[in-house]
């Protein structure tokens, strides 16, 4: 049954591959939608799979004290939400797949409900015949974690890691950087980021992300502030130890201009991520021309013609997927698309574990040398939701032992962390800086 169940996935893998070397990379704007869903065609079926019993979704949240929340500009984070979708088969096999949260997961468990009819009799192996559209996101993320959670029970039923179903040759181990740098505030304590990049730097991690703090007019913060501060980071650390920075979409083209151009000189920085809004193509394509550090992005795309401006521009020099927005399945079209065009992908991983086991999972079928993002402000909700937690160990993600995703859910996941009603976030009012 395994081998049947990895011949028939490896089909789909190659056709992905086969595309991209033809419709997309001839002229994308030419390629219908019927074009780009017959990617994964469906095969003469041979019920390689028991069929799907049930499908549930859970919504789960842990509060964060209050030193444990964290700040984007004006907006303050006070918990952190988890959306997992269980996909179940009659032999009592269970595969899932976590949603990103910020689809709103009571949104997503109507999303959910309402595919759910399709989905119970069939056979996972198939093909999943929805996939994200950009238009909106709860359904996005409904898809996707269904997408995922019909992977995991792939990878099980062949005894393999999802990333070896998509890839033979995949590398099994993902380097893991800490991605935080949001607790530190301008105005009373700035030098936090750089104790905080020591902390990592001592955990063994390989780099560290970091963001631009509280926002910039409450004290009114410079670019030069922000430049000095970073610097201080580069001085204070390992020059082994990698450094990148996400703007977050919240600086002028002429900021992140200058902002990148001193990234460059430091000469620690990987990538400048998101430093200017998301939908500014055209400032994209001058950034990245102009500047000798990396810029990254593409965090919110769900669909490949998202993707697709960005890519044929080169607007980017590194791509960031989610898996939780968009699936495994759009996820790794995505990037075997930006791999033709010279473009990396190191996915997006913003939130729990079953999310960075897919993504980790992505990455490796893609890239001799895979990073995965890990969220270092989500707190004990992250791993607690599984049976034996993430298994990483000095920066490194092991997936050479999984079996599909290689998660299993805590059994008591429910009434560890019960749903809280309310946003995750709130908007922080402050008086400028006199």
């Amino acid at each position: 049954m395994g081998v049947k169940l990895l011949r028939w996935l490896l089909s789909g893998t190659a056709n992905i591959r086969g595309r991209t070397k033809g419709v997309w990379a001839e002229g994308f704007d030419g390629a219908s939608e019927t074009d780009r869903r017959d990617l994964w065609v469906e095969v003469e079926r041979r019920d390689l799979m028991d069929p799907i019993v049930s499908v549930e979704t859970l919504a789960l949240s842990r509060m964060h004290d209050r030193l444990e929340q964290w700040y984007t500009a004006t907006y303050r984070t006070i918990k952190a939400d988890c959306c997992l979708i269980i996909v179940r088969t009659q032999s009592g096999r269970s595969g899932v797949g976590e949603a990103s949260a910020y689809g709103n997961p009571t949104k997503i468990q109507t999303e959910v409900a309402a595919l759910t009819g399709w989905l119970i009799g069939r056979d996972p192996s198939q093909s999943f015949r929805f996939h994200p559209t950009g238009r909106r996101i709860s359904f996005d993320c409904a898809v996707a974690g269904i997408d995922t959670a019909l992977w995991d029970l792939r990878g099980q039923a062949a005894g393999l890691p999802v990333a070896r179903l998509i890839n033979e040759a995949a590398v099994l181990n993902v380097q893991v950087y800490a991605s935080g740098g949001c607790r530190y505030d301008w105005r009373t304590d700035p030098e936090q980021l750089i104790a905080e990049a020591l902390e990592y730097q001592t955990r063994g991690f390989p780099a560290f992300k970091f963001r631009l703090g509280t926002a910039w007019d409450w004290d009114g913060v410079t670019c030069d502030q922000f430049i000095e501060l970073a610097s201080a980071v580069v001085h204070a650390t390992d020059s082994r130890f990698g450094l990148m920075v996400d703007g977050n979409a919240r600086l002028s083209e002429a900021q992140a201009l200058t902002i990148g151009k001193a990234l460059a000189r430091l000469g620690r920085f990987g990538w400048f991520e998101e430093p200017i809004p998301k939908d500014d193509l055209a400032g994209y394509q001058r950034l990245s021309r102009a500047l000798d550090v990396p810029i990254s992005g593409g965090e919110s795309w769900s669909t490949v013609e998202q993707a697709m401006p960005y890519l044929r521009s080169h607007a980017l020099s590194i791509v960031q997927p989610d898996a939780g927005l968009c699936g495994i399945t759009e996820a790794v079209q995505m990037g075997e698309i930006a791999a033709h065009f010279g473009i990396r992908t190191v996915p997006h991983n913003w939130h729990n574990g079953v999310m960075t086991m897919a993504n980790a999972q992505v990455v490796a079928s893609l890239d001799k040398t895979p990073w995965v993002e890990l969220n270092m402000l989500q707190g004990p909700l992250q791993s607690g939701i599984l049976d034996s937690g993430l298994p990483i160990a000095s920066g490194t993600l092991d997936i050479s032992n999984c079996h599909g995703l290689g998660i299993q859910i805590r059994d008591d996941v429910r009434k560890l962390y019960p749903w809280i009603e309310g946003h995750y976030g709130i908007v922080v009012e402050r008086s400028p800086q006199e």
